[in-house]
């Protein structure tokens, strides 16, 4: 048995709230949750700051973020007065690829926009992952298609631990009823079409019937995406 399925027996059948107490006593200070302040993951604070659990929440500072995402960030502050740890691109390699490509490269080729990704995003995740044995996430089962491939309870084996996704059964009614009900502070963009919330360059809304995640890179060729940063650190 890997480390992964002794991780999924221990927790099997228990709720997100006690998947992350457990986690968090059996791996304080080895455990981290990386939020990016979409709804999901403001469910995971919540359980987390209001609990005092001794797990690290961590965000990446990408420079390109959207007005209501700092607004989320600041009103999360507020509401739980506790600290996220914050990651910045790298700046030497921000300032060298803006130098010589332009502030939206991106938008010229693939090529251009895994490597703003891969600095903006993949290496500072690198950072804040090193020497951690839990990873939390707010993935969910139905946010894309190849997402219900994944198991809740995975081994990363790019970053050597293993990686928990508390909610990944909750449906996205799930999620805004548990916001509504705690009084949880969100993103006004997911009020807007936004279901996900990247680089405010990247993302746009949603259109009726489009898929989950198809304002994200919107102008790129749907089979040349890649499913976001859960897919891009390992390519990093």
């Amino acid at each position: 048995m890997n480390k992964a399925e002794e991780i999924k027996e221990i927790i099997k059948g228990l709720s997100p709230e006690e998947v992350l107490a457990v986690l968090a006593k059996s791996y304080e200070g080895e455990i981290v949750f990386s939020t990016s302040f979409g709804w999901e993951d403001q469910v995971i604070s919540h359980m987390i700051f209001t609990k005092a659990l001794p797990i690290k929440v961590f965000t990446l500072e990408t420079g390109r973020l959207f007005p209501e995402t700092y607004y989320v960030w600041n009103r999360t502050l507020e509401t739980y007065q506790k600290p996220i740890h914050t990651y910045f691109p790298d700046a030497a390699l921000l300032q060298e690829f803006v130098s010589a490509k332009g502030p939206n490269s991106f938008y010229e080729s693939v090529e251009n926009r895994k490597s703003c990704c891969g600095i903006r995003k993949v290496e500072p995740l690198n950072r804040a992952l090193k020497g951690q044995k839990i990873w939390i996430t707010g993935i969910r089962a139905d946010q894309s298609t190849n997402r219900e491939d994944m198991d809740w309870v995975e081994w990363d084996e790019a970053h050597q631990l293993v990686k928990v996704h508390p909610i990944f059964h909750w449906t996205l009614e799930d999620v805004k009823k548990y916001v509504a009900t705690n009084n949880i502070p969100y993103n006004p963009l997911h009020d807007k079409g936004f279901p996900s919330i990247g680089c405010a360059p990247c993302t746009r809304a949603v259109r009726e019937g489009e898929d989950f995640r198809a304002g994200r890179w919107w102008w790129e060729d749907q089979s040349k995406k890649e499913c976001g940063l859960h897919d891009l650190e390992a390519k990093s």
